[in-house]
């Protein structure tokens, strides 16, 4: 058979040529067709990254620029508009170049400010919010909360108008970045409440609960003590029963505490991360200086506890010893620990009220006062010292200090009455002028520590308060105590001082720590009746050691970093 002369051979090539040009005219029609039809509307997310060159305006605003997040909320890769400069105030979008994320929720290309955790997927941020809400999605199902859609992958879907959001401050600014280039981390959980928006930069909910931490660099302005508890079974700095300088009253564990859950919480600031304590660096710092804590015993709890820490970190134990060879420190006076590798010492210096204890002679005979207007006689321990810790604020509670009557003392004159927060007042004013006159402008660092929260259940310290069987720290804020009193009046008086202090302000985050008590743990029992009977005399203003003084001590490290003076610059 011929073949060539077929009827469907190629034997008419003008035909075919006709029959093929018709056949892309009609196509090109359809698509220009499409396109005008396109953009009129312009409203489907779906065709956004083919016209990213064109605008868009609406009725609201003229000038916003069309947003172009294509999400694919499969298990396959997830497209995500990156390397943006958005203007939120106005609720508008700039999209400049689109990367992908694989299954792990991790950029393909690092090279953005953004780092993304986990499932979590957001934009690298540096915009300003009033009105908006943000939209996320978990598993296909998108939930609401005063304007806010959200789920547990926290994938952001977009931005849109909200009179709900609730707007305590003013900004966040640079949630994701810096324009140094640093790759940061955000965290999106679920909200429950109208959102609001920290100085800082964290984004709270109304419950106070946080809803992003951005990761900053806790060198700048991140205020390390405005955190929260997070378990973390890698603590602690040295093990139960390793350190034998602690106090009995404060070994909970050699004191037979049969659980040890209070030993496994980690402070997490919402807005950085902080150091965890490297004890070699800390010495290494240390070497040839002396640090000083001043104070009563709740200073000795954070003392011990450093020296517990830093002891751990030496090999050879013996070069690591109290310069008097006492054990026990629990009475009045000036100890010291050397640690012989270093040619520096940690001291503890007792003085509860940091002003002088002193007597009256009255026509009735003599009598107890505070002489509220005169240093306490241990000044001439620590005024050589190179870091000098302060505190004091618990033995103004007890029943004298408390009462105020025939008690405080200025010159020659006792007032019959004074109210313990303006006796405070006064106390705090002389410890302030004698620093400035003793280490202004000096290589001394002074350091403030707060107020310790207690938490007695039922009563006072001395009338059956009680934390026994407390195993787990507060986790609503709506349960926590009002900021100390005596703190707002630390807080005027630092003010109006010349000499820099740095300020420790661990009372909120002592506050969650109902759990890091002795309790009836502060000494051990022979019996279970002798047990029951510690019931009714309860320690729940001291902590364990391992524990809550120990993460003092960490932000105690991290806050002489910050500080950048003397030794320690780098």
């Amino acid at each position: 058979m011929d073949l060539k002369k077929l009827p469907f051979s190629d034997s008419s090539p003008r035909r075919k040529v006709v029959v093929s040009g018709f056949g892309l005219g009609v196509a090109a029609s359809f698509i220009f067709v499409c396109i005008l039809l396109l953009n009129y509307s312009f409203k489907s997310p779906f065709v956004t990254p083919v016209f990213t060159g064109f605008s868009y305006s609406d009725n609201n605003n003229s000038n916003s620029t069309l947003i172009s997040w294509p999400f694919s909320f499969s298990n396959a890769s997830v497209s995500l508009s990156s390397k943006a400069s958005h203007n939120v105030e106005n609720g508008n979008f700039s999209v400049q170049e689109t990367k992908k994320i694989d299954e792990s929720g991790i950029f393909s290309n690092l090279e953005e400010k953004g780092e993304i955790l986990g499932n979590t997927h957001v934009l690298n941020f540096s915009e300003k919010v009033k009105n908006r809400s943000f939209l996320v999605q978990e598993s296909g199902i998108v939930k609401k909360t005063h304007g806010s859609e959200i789920d547990g992958n926290g994938t952001v879907l977009g931005i849109q108008d909200s009179t709900k959001y609730n707007v305590t401050s003013t900004y966040i600014e640079d949630v994701v970045g810096s324009s140094g280039g640093d790759r940061k981390k955000v965290a999106v959980g679920e909200g429950k409440g109208g959102l609001s928006v920290e100085k800082n930069g964290v984004l709270f909910q109304s419950d106070g609960e946080s809803l992003i931490r951005r990761d900053k660099d806790f060198y700048g302005d991140c205020d390390v003590y405005d955190g929260e508890w997070v378990r973390d079974d890698t603590k602690p700095y040295y093990p139960p029963g390793s350190c034998p300088i602690i106090d009995r009253d404060f070994d909970c564990h050699l004191n037979k505490r049969p659980d040890d859950e209070y030993i496994k919480w980690r402070w997490q600031p919402y807005a950085c991360d902080i150091p965890s304590l490297n004890a070699t660096d800390f010495l290494e710092r240390l070497r040839g200086q002396k640090l000083v804590f001043v104070g009563d015993s709740l200073n000795r709890n954070m003392w011990e506890s450093l020296v517990c820490i830093l002891r751990h970190s030496i090999r050879d134990k013996k070069r690591v010893y109290e310069i008097s060879g006492r054990h026990e420190f629990k009475k009045k006076g000036f100890y010291a620990f050397r640690f012989e590798d270093y040619n520096c010492s940690v001291d503890f210096v007792s003085s509860p009220f940091l002003v002088r204890q002193s007597t009256f002679k009255g026509k009735n005979g003599s009598f107890e006062t505070l002489r509220l207007d005169l240093m306490d006689k241990t000044t001439s321990m620590y005024s050589d010292a190179d870091i000098v810790i302060f505190n004091t604020g618990h033995w103004w509670t007890h029943e004298k200090t408390s009462r105020g009557e025939d008690y405080y003392q200025e010159g020659n004159h006792v007032h019959g009455r004074l109210k313990v927060l303006e006796a405070y007042k006064r106390a705090i004013s002389t410890w302030a002028r004698w620093v400035d006159q003793n280490f202004g402008g000096s290589r001394t660092q002074v350091i403030f520590r707060g107020y310790s929260v207690t938490h007695f259940r039922g009563g006072p310290w001395n009338s059956g308060g009680q934390c026994h069987k407390e195993t787990e720290p507060i986790f609503k804020k709506a349960y926590l105590a009002k900021y100390p009193s005596k703190m707002k009046v630390l807080h005027h008086v630092l003010h109006n001082m010349t000499t820099p202090v740095i300020y420790m302000n661990i009372s909120r985050l002592t506050d969650y720590r109902k759990d890091g008590h002795p309790s009836i743990y502060r000494k051990e029992y022979k019996t279970v009746e002798k047990q029951m009977a510690g019931v009714h005399s309860q320690d729940c203003s001291h902590w364990c050691l391992p524990g809550v003084p120990d993460t003092w001590n960490e932000l105690l490290y991290a806050s002489l970093l910050k500080s950048r003076k003397g030794s320690w610059k780098n």
